[in-house]
């Protein structure tokens, strides 16, 4: 059975693509509907690991949940993890394949097409419907040789796309107008519509806009989705904005925004709970008194290791530790607390060694072999055994003495991470430390807060799919949407 598919591409980055595919997946899904998501291809910092034991864009984890499914590679073929600031990693269904620059890439895309289109194709086959977000702005016109990110994909398979720009930043029909006059004749056709994004105000006063933008380009508004605030979804690449003023927050926690920072999506909990004041330090800021500093993970973490270094970050966490302080490493964040990281093959840039910052009693050398994992276990800390529902992303493999009174013990018998002596700061490679309610909890205290409020992040984040689902089905032209969800597109690879 073919599905039939619907894409959604954006006037500019952070348009709200993946926010939008995330409300019409939970629309869909609440209707019975057989949906699934799909991005051809992402670059993205932030990933999940896969049923079938790869990894996406977190983004699309987070749809595939509004559509009551786990995560798989088929969602979005292909990754694109920057470890500089002119070359990536590749990663085709779901699997690490090559360290390229962005020539190279260009002249790959070409293989990377046939990654996608088997996906869409497998896709297609099971399921009634899916939705398809597209990468930057289809306007990019450097970029539209071998595209399969935003039209080049909609041209091959045939689907109707919707455009959605953000008029919060201003400019919105400057944005919609001037995208369709940089596509083809054809690209421009496969446009069925608009839907402006993050509008606060008088919708009137709007509205003679919106006559003129359907008169100008004699195609519809699907409609005006509301400013929301208090999403809590997880991010799909940039640092979330600074943190506003909790009034009854009483523990401060910061973490260093390092430069190739991965998977910043494990402080969504520490952002969103109510007595925890969690600030990113970005480069020039001086770290600040707190009482935990947690080091993230890194896409390249003796790059990012150095940079630490160069913005005073070693003699901060030592000053922070003489005065009681407590630390946690999250993956790269781990490794770089230990005695060395070893890259004799090159795997995140020029082969060597770096000294790390010797607080932890541990050795890691990076392998070519990643490890991709969900996990589940106990964190031991604080006096008590909390759950830990999370996943591994890593190439190190770790290895010392302080290990031995390791944090968390694995259901599968293996025990992760080190801590120090003192108990005063430990290490793991499970992302997801902080989503589990009776992990955020124990960790909070072990910070130094002794009644820690109960909070269920990834309740938040399903709160957030249904209010999305909601401004669908209240600003929207549901029978609009449903007009173009019953045209078939070809589905041929």
């Amino acid at each position: 059975m073919n599905a039939r598919v619907l894409m959604v591409q954006g006037c500019t980055s952070d348009a709200g693509k993946s926010t939008l595919v995330t409300a019409l997946c939970r629309w869909l899904h609440r209707q019975g509907v057989r949906v699934a998501p799909f991005k051809p291809q992402n670059m993205a910092l932030n990933s999940a690991v896969t049923i079938d034991g790869g990894e996406i864009g977190r983004a699309q984890a987070v749809q595939a949940q509004a559509c009551g499914l786990a995560a798989h590679t088929d969602f979005n073929p292909v990754l694109l993890k920057p470890d500089s600031d002119a070359g990536a990693q590749v990663i085709v269904h779901g699997q690490a394949v090559a360290r390229l620059d962005a020539t190279a890439y260009h002249d790959y895309k070409r293989v990377a097409r046939d990654a996608v289109l088997a996906s869409h194709a497998r896709l297609c086959e099971a399921y009634d419907a899916v939705v398809v977000e597209g990468a930057g702005s289809p306007a990019e016109i450097n970029l539209r040789a071998n595209d399969i990110a935003n039209m080049g994909y909609a041209e091959a398979v045939d689907c109707p796309v919707i455009l959605v720009a953000d008029i919060d930043r201003g400019g919105v029909f400057a944005h919609l107008v001037g995208t369709l006059a940089l596509l083809s004749d054809s690209e421009r056709q496969r446009v069925r519509g608009f839907v402006i994004n993050r509008f606060r105000g008088d919708l009137s006063l709007l509205e003679p806009g919106l006559a003129w933008l359907e008169r100008e380009t004699g195609k519809p508004v699907l409609g005006v989705l509301p400013y929301l605030h208090g999403l809590h979804l997880e991010a799909e690449d940039a640092l979330p904005a600074s943190a506003t003023a909790k009034p009854g927050a009483c523990l401060r926690i910061v973490a260093p925004a390092l430069p190739r920072i991965s998977n910043h999506t494990d402080f969504d909990a520490l952002r969103a709970h109510p007595q925890v004041d969690f600030r990113f330090i970005g480069p020039g800021e001086t770290p600040p008194a707190c009482d935990l500093i947690v080091l993230p993970g890194s896409k390249s973490t003796r790059a990012d290791l150095a940079w630490l270094r160069t913005q005073g970050w070693e003699q901060a966490l030592a000053r922070h530790l003489r005065y009681g302080g407590k630390v946690i490493g999250i993956c790269g964040g781990f490794q770089m607390l230990g005695r060395n990281i070893a890259d004799p093959d090159g795997i995140e840039g020029a082969p060597g060694t770096s000294a790390g910052l010797g607080w932890l009693d541990v050795e890691t050398t990076l392998a070519a072999g990643k490890q991709l994992r969900n996990v589940r276990g106990f964190l031991s800390v604080a006096g008590s055994r909390a759950q830990v529902i999370g996943y591994e992303i890593h190439c190190g493999v770790s290895h010392g003495g302080g290990m031995a009174s390791a944090p968390l013990l694995l259901d599968d018998g293996r025990t992760d991470g080190a801590r120090s002596a003192d108990d005063r700061i430990l290490g793991t490679y499970v992302h997801g430390l902080f989503d589990s309610p009776q992990a955020l909890s124990a960790l909070l205290r072990w910070a130094g807060l002794e009644q820690a409020a109960s909070l269920d992040v990834g309740a938040l984040r399903e709160a957030s799919i249904d209010r999305l689902a909601d401004a669908v089905e209240t600003h929207l032209d549901t029978a609009a949407l449903r007009r173009l969800l019953r045209q078939e597109a070809t589905c041929a690879a």
